[in-house]
């Protein structure tokens, strides 16, 4: 989660500024804990803990669920983020601008995959379920969660630069985990990005979740995957990196980005991995994240270098 630090942030960034909030967040890292059992380790009323989990789930760095107990409802808390990066500077590009959208993750326009594989919208499946002949069915645009074992999906990022503008970062934030058969949180899976064919770089998730419902995953869901981790691919001119940690030494430059040429992200995991574990996408209405694939470019205008002069 990469977090520009603004007034229009401060709801998160005040999150931080009680003690009380960030012993939450040190206990919830150890192991979700019922409201009833954060009172009580951090000696307050539970009525004072609902009141910080509640301004901790607004700004998405906690998640609750109701579950049965011994003498009646618990609800249990847990964290969502792995990393929160705190973004001081907006990118210092000269002339610079940019434009963001969202991808669906059932608008894809390639893939290859293999079962386990499926497709569901917001409310039903899409086809049946371990027959990858369903990702081309006409309504696979409309899905907002998808899995298989192996293989790859890709879509396509409108390019909207024109005349001397270049890229100058490319940033995609998307909410992914492993596939398993049902679901198994400790099921590694090594998955690489690539972007118009070059290999951006590989990270290994460590599991498919499923033990906690995920915070917008409909009732109607019962099949293993409940969430996945929120992921941010930056390409900048310093390299690429995922959460802040370098993948690669990869540019804007490097990627042969060229006028009115779309480019292509593909998603995949290659069964010569160490640890093919499979690839869950989940978009809005699904998982932890209400979003789809979200793309921002930044782009400035290409400098020109001065014209040699002869006499």
């Amino acid at each position: 989660m990469n977090i520009q630090v603004t007034t229009k942030n401060m709801e998160l960034l005040e999150c931080f500024a009680s003690e009380t909030r960030v012993r939450i967040i040190e206990l919830l890292d150890h192991a979700p804990r019922s409201i009833k059992e954060l009172a009580a380790e951090l000696g307050i009323s539970s009525a004072i803990v609902t009141k910080h989990i509640q301004k901790l789930e607004r700004a998405a760095l906690v998640g609750t669920e109701s579950v049965s107990g011994t003498r009646g409802r618990l609800k249990v808390c847990r964290l969502l983020p792995d990393v929160v990066t705190l973004q001081l500077r907006a990118p210092a590009v000269r002339d610079a601008s940019r434009y963001s959208f969202s991808i669906p993750v059932g608008q894809y326009n390639d893939f290859k995959v293999k079962p386990t594989c499926g497709l569901a919208s917001e409310t039903s499946m899409i086809g049946i379920v371990d027959d990858p002949r369903y990702f081309w069915d006409p309504e696979h645009v409309k899905a907002k969660m998808l899995w298989f074992s192996s293989g790859y999906v890709e879509y396509r990022i409108p390019n909207y630069l024109v005349g001397g503008q270049t890229a100058s970062s490319i940033t995609i934030s998307l909410e992914i985990c492993s596939e398993a058969p049902g679901y198994n949180e400790n099921w590694p899976s090594d998955i690489t990005f690539w972007m118009n064919g070059i290999e951006l770089g590989t990270w290994t998730c460590p599991g498919d979740f499923g033990a906690q419902k995920g915070v917008f995953t409909p009732d109607w869901w019962y099949h293993g995957t409940q969430h996945g981790l929120l992921k941010t691919i930056a390409i900048r001119s310093d390299g690429t990196f995922l959460d802040g940690i370098k993948l690669s030494s990869l540019t804007p430059a490097d990627l042969n980005i060229q006028p009115n040429d779309e480019l292509r992200l593909r998603i995949s995991c290659l069964e010569t991995s160490t640890h093919c574990g499979g690839i869950s996408l989940l978009g809005r209405h699904f998982g932890n994240y209400d979003q789809d694939i979200e793309v921002t470019i930044t782009y400035g205008q290409l400098e020109e270098k001065p014209s040699e002069l002869t006499e």
